[in-house]
């Protein structure tokens, strides 16, 4: 059976699913998005995901043309006739169609989409015995160019440095701003672990602030970890004792490895352990969910 796709109210079959190549979304990357989890039948943290959607929507001057709750039904809705019982959804609103040329005034009316699949970034060896990434030399967007916080559909800057990272033979890439400091990975943020202590950048250090990256803030008070934003160099990240990665397709992943360098032991260390074991708890629970 052909996986059915929610465009603007309508579900297609797959094959059947088309924009009009006049979308500024396809044209500019002009819109938003959002990859949301469903596990055992719930979205995982929809509140949040819509949250930072609608956030990011109205910082690129974007009117979203249906209200959260609308937004959740579709969402509910394509999980349902898809039969999903665990899932990764893509909450996509661009622009809209319109002219050739930059203006959004010439587009006047967004176009929302809803895709549910299933997705697996990192294999499963990977979970259980780590992965290696390197640092790109490709700089993370500065702030005052293109904010990392918005969730946009421009990801030029992280595919460039994904490309490195597959180059090097690895599938993950960690991005530096432009004063040298650690941002995020391609498309996870990044924790260390030092002393005992959980570590990783702020906002200020130019990242987008992960849902995944916010419950391992909330796992850690709960399990007495202590945990802190703080700003990192490459330094920091080869003399860690730990390492790992957290987003909404990768969930929590150890990386044991960071160019060409060993992290520790060079196996998951014991708090990474702790961590991606209370997060699979959670996401099997009904907390956290709607």
């Amino acid at each position: 059976m052909s996986l059915k796709i929610w465009i603007d109210g309508k579900l297609y079959d797959k094959e059947d699913a088309k924009i009009s190549v006049y979308d500024h979304g396809l044209l500019y990357g002009d819109g938003v998005f959002e990859g949301i989890r469903v596990y055992q039948g719930k979205i995982f943290e929809c509140e949040a995901h819509l949250n930072r959607l609608f956030d990011s929507a109205r910082a690129i001057h974007l009117t979203p043309p249906r209200s959260k709750e609308q937004l959740q039904s579709a969402m509910q809705e394509v999980v349902r006739v898809n039969g999903f019982s665990d899932c990764y959804i893509r909450l996509v609103i661009t622009r809209g169609v319109g002219y050739l040329g930059l203006s959004p005034g010439r587009c006047p009316t967004p176009t929302v989409f809803i895709i549910a699949d299933t997705v697996e970034l990192y294999s499963r060896e990977m979970y259980e015995k780590g992965m290696s990434i390197v640092t790109a030399s490709v700089v993370r967007n500065p702030p005052n160019a293109l904010p990392p916080r918005i969730k946009s559909l421009n990801y030029l800057n992280n595919i460039l440095a994904k490309i490195e990272a597959e180059e090097a033979g690895v599938p993950e890439a960690v991005m530096l701003n432009q004063d040298g400091n650690v941002a995020e990975c391609t498309g996870d943020n990044i924790f260390i672990v030092r002393s005992a202590q959980v570590q990783t950048p702020g906002t200020a250090d130019g990242l987008l602030e992960g849902v995944t990256r916010k419950t391992i803030f909330e796992l850690c008070r709960k399990l007495a970890i202590p945990c802190i934003e703080k700003t990192l160099r490459r330094h920091d990240l080869h003399v860690a004792d730990e390492c790992f990665l957290t987003g909404t397709a990768a969930e929590v992943i150890p990386v044991t490895r960071i160019d060409g360098r060993p992290i520790g032991t060079g196996s998951p260390g014991p708090i990474t352990r702790r961590l991606m074991e209370a997060f699979r708890r959670l996401v099997r629970g009904e907390s956290s969910a709607c």
